[in-house]
């Protein structure tokens, strides 16, 4: 048994504060040496005066990460990765990685090789890249952070750029998907151009004050007009038109073969940067303008006619937080909620300090409605120095809305706050929401129950480690 032991000099009192409660699953040893066995091999031959050069002809023919079996008593399905790099001069930062940070590779020795490795499950699917000498000046955090990501780059010993058609390394990210890693619905045969149509329009707000581009997308054989017909508005929409998430392509793939009732999809931009950062955080006036500018407009201009329970909103980060709370801001619009990777640490400005997660809260607060959700959130999106992450709020989030008696299917994915996880993300909430049982189910007697909400299509689950 462990204690605590506080030994005062002199007069006065002491106050201790417990400002992060890490789960016995989470706290692990200091480790000793080099997790990776290549790198403590290679440390050993550096100390002797050996050279690097076989070592890096291997990674050049393995590719990086470099990835190792996990050898330990307890038979978890976890491998070791490490990031590296070669020849910097000063530093190397890394983004994308297996933590929120923008974490520092190590030097070995005086060698001309960086690494920093970190024990992942086999499951893992990420970007990343990295960032060579990056300048040390003195500066504000923002500042740091801009000359961090001017010199982020694809790691040009990953064999998998992405996108592969991008100008320069500048413009890509690193892909890694472990063998473990669940399949992406609707892309398993990667990108193909869309067999659908796509129009994009400009859309005025008179209640926000401004103007964007909605494209709307039907795949072949797919009515707007018909009763049953899923309606999608997908936030940052642009993010889920290209190759990076081709979104076209994946409901041409999953209606197509049935796994997916006829979807119409909406594809919502922002007007701004700044916009965005105003409007998606739980803003009343957004979801107004999406329940009676948004809708109305699509009826006329597209003839959709939408029904509450077939329409679902959905978005990633803040995307994410604006899904949950226009939804239940207009219930009788929106009777689904997917949220990737929602931002659900957020809370107002004038928030009291012992209500953090404003959205929670309001859930708690209020009575249950007619709305359905989809949470997902990333293992490696966990929070640090004393602050919730969006790993911990999306689990919290999921237990509040259990508890007042939704319906809701949860996931997390052994990634991070990235597009690349969440474009499956997105196939695997539209499948628990709308689509034919699959494996993503888990069986009746392990479901939650709806709890007199109609649910079909929809097996509540739990997937992952829960918090």
């Amino acid at each position: 048994m462990a204690a605590l032991r506080v030994t005062l000099r002199g007069t006065g009192g002491y106050r201790l504060a417990l400002t992060r409660r890490i789960a016995v699953a989470d706290q692990h040893p200091v480790l000793q040496g080099h997790l990776s066995p290549t790198i403590a091999a290679l440390a050993e031959t550096v100390k002797r005066g050996g050279g690097t050069d076989a070592f890096w002809r291997d990674i050049a023919r393995r590719g990086t990460p470099l990835v190792e079996p996990l050898k330990d008593a307890s038979g978890s399905d976890r491998v070791i990765m490490t990031f590296l790099a070669r020849g910097a001069r000063h530093n190397v930062r890394l983004l994308g990685g297996p933590t929120s940070n923008h974490e520092n590779l190590e030097r070995l020795g005086g060698s001309d090789v960086w690494y920093k490795s970190f024990t992942v499950s086999a499951s893992t699917r990420l970007s990343y890249q990295i960032a060579p000498d990056v300048p040390n000046f003195p500066g504000t955090c923002r500042e740091c952070r801009m000359a961090i990501l001017a010199r982020l780059q694809a790691d040009p010993l990953n064999h998998r750029p992405w996108p592969p058609d991008a100008p320069d390394a500048y413009n890509q990210v690193s892909l890694v998907e472990l063998p473990g890693a669940p399949p992406q619905p609707g892309l398993e045969g990667g990108w193909a151009e869309p067999a659908g149509r796509l129009v994009a329009e400009r859309f005025t707000s008179g209640i926000l004050g401004n103007t964007r581009d909605v494209a709307v997308y039907a795949p072949p054989g797919t009515d707007p007009a018909a009763k049953d017909t899923i309606l999608l508005l997908l936030f940052d929409g642009p993010d889920y038109l290209g190759r990076r998430a081709p979104v076209p392509t994946m409901l041409d793939r999953l209606t197509g073969d049935g796994r997916l009732p006829p979807t119409v999809a909406v594809f919502i931009a922002n007007p701004t940067a700044e916009a965005r950062e105003r409007e998606l955080p739980a803003n009343p006036a957004f979801a107004a303008m999406l329940a009676d500018e948004l809708l109305p407009w699509l009826r006329e201009r597209a003839g959709i006619r939408s029904r509450p329970d077939r329409t679902v909103l959905a978005g990633s980060s803040y995307g994410g937080l604006a899904a949950v709370s226009a939804a239940l801001a207009h219930p009788d619009r929106f009777g689904n909620a997917l949220s990737m990777s929602g931002s659900f640490w957020w809370h107002p400005a004038e928030a009291p300090p012992d209500r953090p997660e404003h959205m929670a809260s309001l859930v708690a607060s209020r009575d249950r409605r007619p709305v359905r959700f989809f949470l997902s959130a990333g293992l490696f999106e966990t929070g640090g120095d004393g602050e919730i992450g969006i790993l911990e709020s999306s689990r919290h989030l999921r237990d509040v809305l259990e508890a007042k008696g939704y319906a809701v299917a949860y996931r997390d994915y052994a990634a991070g706050h990235d597009g690349f996880a969440w474009r499956g993300a997105l196939g695997d909430g539209l499948l628990a929401l709308f689509g034919r049982r699959t494996g993503f189910h888990q069986a009746d007697d392990d479901a939650v129950p709806c709890h007199g909400l109609s649910c079909p299509g929809l097996t509540p689950i739990r997937s992952g480690t829960r918090g």
